[in-house]
């Protein structure tokens, strides 16, 4: 029904347009969408009311609607952040591994290990305990082993580096010690024949297992160090007269590669026995697995001997030959440099003069050489390498297969 010219007239004379938004569903549309359905849906509610209310009335009226926009704006608002903070959870990544017991990081696994560490700790120093107790005797023969080859290696290396002022009791004391410490261990195992290892034959240690190969190896390799550090004291006791100290650090040098090449050697018999050993349970394919392992150990025993006797040649050239790093000084180019060799601060004995002209002592200059290639001064190359074990040193590797 269509409404009269004077309800029209005073409608618009008198009335009141309110544009509310409306009501918010129960699902929150996608922020754009709700941005175009509130413009869209306006309502727009005509209030009119008699000439006599409307001064009155429109005061609380539009307190009443201004009210009510401010409590729809604030529900709008207070699910805007109740939607916001439920779609918090989902941007942030799930940290429930750690919880179900599967991490799949790595600092994870490290945190697992570490509690795995941290509950299994008082059975492992039982453990340990046990092992230390049931195999006391050859843990304190490889720590005595070891203590001893630093001792005499350390010693052997300072009375070198002395020269001519090196104490020949020491020197005594040292080989002393190394026969002792030689004869005792060997006094102890008596009964396994350790000493036949030196000689390349197997000892009488039943039952022969890994464990078993693997002590025997590396008592045979300190015994062969010691044997070796007690000639190189037999060359430190021999007078200057004799033997010079460029003499001596080459014998020294040959002396350790012969070294080496014996502890290469002496374990050769103990893996071999223990690859071809047969045992009944294995049966045919046992023996035939053991002899082919045997073989392939030869072969690679073979050519690593081979590396060793190549050294080993080079060492033996210039233990004969000797190195050349420079020619003899005269009387006139030493009164040029000083008079005074710039390593030892004093006169100069049997001065050389190198390739960038430079003087030192002979004695001087080979000690120098035993750890470097260039002139202490200028730092010009003189040799192409370093001629190792002239000082006396001794190999630290364990030569275990």
């Amino acid at each position: 029904m269509q409404p009269n010219s004077s309800e029209r007239d005073a409608h618009a004379g008198n009335g009141l347009s309110l544009t509310l938004q409306p009501e918010l569903l129960t699902r929150t549309p996608a922020p754009g969408a709700a941005a175009a359905s509130l413009e869209s849906n306006e309502v727009r509610i005509p209030m009119t009311s008699g000439s006599g209310e409307s001064s009155g009335g429109t005061s609380s009226r539009r307190s009443r609607v201004s009210s009510h926009s401010h409590s729809h704006s604030h529900s709008h608002g207070h699910n805007r952040a109740q939607h916001h903070s439920n779609s918090e959870p989902e941007l942030d990544p799930p940290d429930s591994d750690l919880d179900s017991g599967e991490p799949s990081t790595s600092l994870s696994e490290l945190r697992c290990l570490f509690r795995w560490l941290q509950k299994s700790l008082p059975f492992l120093v039982i453990l340990c305990a046990k092992l230390v107790i049931q195999h006391a005797l050859g843990l304190a023969v490889g720590v005595g082993l070891f203590t001893t080859f630093l001792y005499v290696n350390k010693s052997i290396q300072t009375q070198v580096f002395l020269q001519d002022h090196h104490s020949k009791l020491q020197c005594v004391w040292l080989l002393l010690f190394l026969i002792s410490s030689t004869l005792l261990l060997y006094y102890t195992f008596l009964t396994e024949t350790l000493y036949h290892c030196l000689f390349f034959l197997s000892p009488t240690i039943e039952p022969l297992g890994f464990w078993e190969v693997l002590w025997a190896v590396g008592i045979t390799n300190f015994i062969i160090k010691f044997l070796f550090m007690g000639i190189k004291c037999l060359i430190l006791l021999l007078p200057s007269s004799l033997v010079t100290y460029r003499a001596q650090g080459r014998w020294l040098m040959l002396t350790e590669e012969l070294g080496q090449v014996h502890q290469a050697m002496a374990p050769v018999s103990l893996w071999f026995r223990y690859l071809v050993i047969y045992q009944e349970a294995d049966g045919t394919p046992g023996l035939t697995l053991g002899v082919l392992l045997a073989l392939l150990y030869l072969i690679l025993k073979l050519l690593g001997l081979y590396g060793q006797w190549t050294s080993l040649l080079k060492t033996v050239r210039i233990f004969l030959k000797g190195e050349h790093t420079g020619t003899a000084a005269t009387r006139s180019q030493c009164s040029e440099a000083g008079d005074v060799c710039p390593i030892c601060q004093g006169e100069y004995r049997e001065p050389r003069a190198l390739l960038c002209q430079h003087i030192f002592c002979d004695e001087c200059i080979a000690l120098w050489f035993n750890r470097e290639k260039s002139c202490p001064l200028c730092r010009t190359v003189i040799t192409e390498k370093v001629y190792k074990w002239r000082d006396g040193a001794t190999s630290p590797h364990l030569q275990i297969y």
